[in-house]
This record gives C-alpha cells, structure tokens and sequence, in this order.
C-alpha cells in the first residue's frame, strides 16, 4: 500500500485504488508470495520512486469540488440548527462520507431515510464509519471489545 500512491508513476499498471471514492492511496493486490518474487525488481522501483516522492515533498492532487449536498440533507440542516453546527463541525472527511452515503441513494425518500438514520451520529459528531458503541478502547474505529462485555 502507497499512502499517496497516486503521485507515483504507474508504467506497469498495476497500482491500483482501494476503493471508489479513494483519492490518495494506491495498492498492489498480491494472490502469493511468488507474485511477490516474480515482480521482485519492479517492487523495488516502485519503493525507491515512492521514497523520491515524500523527500521531494510531493503530494497528491485531491479533488477539489466537494459532493454535491442533497436537497433533502439541505432542508433538514435548514429546519435544524444543531444539526447544521453539528454537521459543518465535522471534518472534510466525514462530511464527504456522509455525502457520498447520502447521494448514493436514488430516491429522495431512501435519501430522506439515511439522513434521519444518521442524524443521531452527526450530532453527536461522530463520522458514517465511527463507533459509537461505547466501549471502544481504540476510536474512532470499533475495535469490538463491547462483544465481550457481559
């Protein structure tokens, strides 16, 4: 994994991004460790371009026009004031996931449902993917310790 792989160059192609939305990060997905051997020497290139990147002080190119804010998050934060100081205290981050979950939806009743499902986690600001169990011992991720609580 690349933390900001998408500086680097890809002639091989096979960088890729962990995800849809990932802007950042690329990773090179290995089935086994001969994959790992056979591709040994451009292994090597790719960490040696990567170590040049971060003492250049590369960075990556994050997009720049956030998501779009869906007319039914819009009405609520206009209907609620704490909701609206809750949700523009939120990081970047965690307001574009809650974008992204809310916009997925195609239907303004399923958008309408999210926003109310969430509404609890954005006032207590907290981000879509936050735990809120309670017990914790590792935030802002669920580490699962309240599994074992009796």
């Amino acid at each position: 994994m690349f933390c900001q792989g998408s500086v680097l160059k890809d002639p091989h192609g096979i960088l890729k991004k962990p995800g849809e939305h990932t802007q950042a990060s690329r990773l090179i997905p290995f089935t086994s460790v001969q994959a790992i051997a056979q591709t040994e020497s451009v292994l090597k290139d790719y960490l040696e371009e990567a170590i040049a990147a971060e003492k250049a002080g590369l960075k990556p190119a994050f997009k720049t026009t956030p998501e779009p804010v869906p007319e039914e998050l819009q009405n609520k934060l206009d209907q609620n004031p704490a909701l609206k100081k809750a949700f523009t205290a939120l990081t970047p981050g965690r307001q574009r996931a809650y974008l992204l979950h809310f916009n997925s939806a195609k239907q303004s009743a399923t958008r309408s449902d999210r926003i109310e499902k969430c509404k609890p986690r954005i006032l207590a600001g907290k981000g879509i993917h936050d735990c809120i169990c309670g017990h914790t011992q590792k935030p802002p991720g669920c580490d699962g310790s309240h599994k074992f609580i009796e």
